[in-house]
């Protein structure tokens, strides 16, 4: 059985001067989730949009919870604007695509393989969503190494 999904409105936020955006989570994580951290959900924004993500506390009273910028382009809405949540817990576990000649270069490279499987599931998908974004396949080959590189050297994220 499905649980119940939570649902309200909510304004959409901006963080500083970033072209990044939030929603306050107007509940108790511990409340509903026995959570205080991080919590993995399932949203739909406007009852057309859909998103896996997290629940949030970023140096504020409350969580949070991002709207990407692809989400704001496809509701059409930006800060200031209102947008109606429905989520629920994700309790899925995240994988990540791996498309075949993603999977040979770590084949090729097995310490940065192990690496990357260590890393959070936002920033695997970060990595690969970042390959499969170019145009040309020059473009793809050069990110694929240069992903590798940047593995080895330690950074988690694009």
């Amino acid at each position: 059985m499905r649980p119940p999904s939570i649902e309200f409105t909510a304004t959409i936020k901006q963080s500083g001067t970033m072209n990044a955006a939030f929603v306050d989570f107007p509940f108790s994580t511990e409340e509903l989730f026995g959570k205080k951290g991080l919590v993995k959900i399932k949203a739909t924004f406007d009852n057309k949009v859909e998103y896996r993500g997290s629940l949030a506390k970023m140096k504020s009273d409350c969580h949070i919870l991002g709207l990407t910028q692809e989400i704001r382009k496809q509701l059409g809405k930006t800060f200031g604007d209102e947008v109606s949540v429905s989520l629920i817990e994700d309790k899925e576990e995240r994988l990540v695509e791996i498309a075949n000649d993603i999977a040979f270069i770590f084949n090729q490279n097995p310490e940065a393989k192990v690496l990357f499987d260590k890393m959070s599931y936002t920033h695997r998908k970060e990595y690969i969503r970042w390959i499969e974004e170019a145009k040309k396949p020059e473009t793809r080959e050069n990110r694929k190494s240069k992903m590798i590189q940047m593995i080895l050297e330690g950074k988690k994220g694009i």
